[in-house]
């Protein structure tokens, strides 16, 4: 399949640009609806910079199927289609809308596309820094910036357990699981919660942290960001070893900057 990754970049960037940075701090309180519960929030914004994206996407791709996180909002049977679509883009117009929702400035816009049940290109786009990290299959990680600058990604030099850095929530863990998981934050350096995976991604693509952990697996949260962690060096497996498909929604996922810091960190840390 031969697609240019850059027009898709091109239509995150426009589409975050004219519709959820002009809204940033300006979003009167009837612009912001809990969807599940108080922790998962939607936009005015999400929803129209999802439309924009659709739209584009749909004159460029149209043989495509189009899942979008509020397009599965709106109709919930879009996401079985995922497993067996020929061809698919999948997005995230704002990931991190509880940070976006706070007038926090970190979050993100974000696109993967699956081909037979295989994630074979990943952007994550960056509208308060107009970057993109990015990745084909077999192509390396990049940053690229709008004025065509490319810097290869690569993740950090392995470190002893007590040394780590990485990102995790357990807001989504077993009840029962939690308190554990926890507890055994205080085997590794430090454990931080962005409350946006696209930039914790970001982050341990570029070398900065050492692990991402999640157990809520919605695929428009990470197919980009465990494709781009997998072509900067990484190691990514579900939580029972098994590897992460694009039809995965539930079953935790650890990724790691090897094999044997992931093993590490799913025996002594990650114990569900």
């Amino acid at each position: 399949m031969n697609f240019d990754l850059m027009e898709l970049a091109a239509i995150l960037r426009d589409a975050a640009r004219s519709e959820a940075l002009p809204r940033f701090r300006r979003l009167d309180p009837g612009m912001v609806h809990i969807k599940t519960e108080a922790i998962d929030l939607v936009t005015e914004a999400d929803v129209a910079t999802e439309q924009v994206i659709k739209a584009r996407i749909a004159e460029w791709m149209p043989e495509a199927l189009f899942v979008g996180e509020e397009s599965v909002a709106a109709d919930p049977a879009l996401l079985p289609k995922l497993a067996t679509s020929d061809l698919s883009v999948v997005v995230d117009p704002i990931d991190g809308t509880a940070n976006y929702a706070a007038g926090l400035p970190l979050f993100a816009t974000m696109a993967s596309v699956v081909s037979k049940g295989e994630t074979v290109a990943g952007i994550i786009y960056d509208p308060m820094g107009d970057d993109w990290v990015m990745a084909e299959k077999g192509g390396g990680a990049w940053l690229r910036r709008p004025g065509g600058e490319a810097v290869r990604l690569g993740v950090a030099a392995p470190l002893p357990l007590a040394q780590m850095v990485g990102t995790s929530s357990v807001a989504f863990m077993p009840a029962a699981s939690r308190g554990q998981v926890l507890s055994n934050f205080t085997k590794v350096r430090m454990v931080a919660n962005y409350r946006v995976a696209g930039h914790e991604y970001r982050a341990f693509a570029s070398g900065h942290t050492q692990f991402v952990c999640f157990n809520k697996l919605m695929p428009w949260d990470h197919l980009a960001g465990v494709l781009i962690s997998q072509e900067a060096g990484a190691y990514a497996a579900r939580l029972d070893g098994g590897p992460y498909l694009p039809s995965h929604v539930d079953g935790g996922l650890l990724v790691a900057i090897n094999h044997d810091a992931w093993d590490e960190l799913r025996r002594e840390v990650f114990v569900f």
